[in-house]
C-alpha cells in the first residue's frame, strides 16, 4: 500500500517493525479472523489471544528489559511469510491510526527513518489521495486496530467527516 513512498527492498532490509521490545509491544499487529487463521496454517504452534470478536494478537510471553519480541511471521530473509496478505496494521506501518479525546488520527511512528526523512507535505499529499480515506475506512469497520494516541507519534491528520 506504501510502495509510492517505501520501497519493498528499503523494508525488507530494515524489518525494524517486525520487532518489538517491552515498550512497545503494543505495537504488533491486530490479525483479523482471516489473517489469523492464514497464520496458524504457516505457523502451527502459534498462541493467539482474543483483542476483539473477530481480532487476535499472538501471544507474547512476558519481556525482561532486553528480550525483543520477533513477529513469528517474520521470515529474516525472505519477510513476512504472508507476502501482500499482512495485517492491516503491518500494510499501513509506519502509519498507525489512533484515538485521542474521542477523535481518531492518522499518526506516523518515529522510528522509521525512510518515512521520516520525507518531507511532511509528501506525506500529506499521500493520505490526502486515498490513503487516508482507506485507513479511515478500515478503522470504521475494524476498531480494534484503532490504538491508544502516543505522544511519541505526530499528528498527521485528523480525521474529518469528509473522509
Amino acid at each position: 500500500m506504501l510502495t509510492k513512498l517505501l520501497s519493498r527492498a528499503t523494508c525488507a532490509d530494515c524489518q525494524l517493525c517486525c520487532v518489538f521490545d517491552r515498550y512497545d509491544v503494543w505495537e504488533t499487529p491486530v490479525l483479523s479472523e482471516e489473517i489469523r487463521q492464514k497464520a496458524e496454517k504457516l505457523l502451527p504452534d502459534a498462541e493467539f489471544v482474543s483483542k476483539g470478536e473477530e481480532s487476535y494478537l499472538f501471544r507474547i510471553r512476558e519481556l525482561d528489559e532486553d528480550d525483543l519480541f520477533r513477529c513469528p511471521l517474520l521470515d529474516p530473509v525472505k519477510g513476512c511469510m504472508l507476502g501482500t496478505e499482512k495485517p492491516f496494521d503491518c500494510q499501513i506501518w509506519p502509519f498507525r491510526i489512533m484515538e485521542l479525546d474521542g477523535r481518531q488520527a492518522i499518526t506516523i511512528a518515529p522510528i522509521c527513518d525512510a518515512m521520516t526523512a520525507q518531507p511532511l507535505s509528501v506525506l500529506l499529499d499521500f493520505l490526502k489521495e486515498g490513503t487516508a480515506d482507506t485507513i479511515f475506512g478500515y478503522a470504521a469497520e475494524h476498531p480494534d486496530v484503532v490504538k491508544p494516541y502516543d505522544s511519541m507519534y505526530p499528528i498527521l491528520l485528523w480525521k474529518t467527516e469528509e473522509n
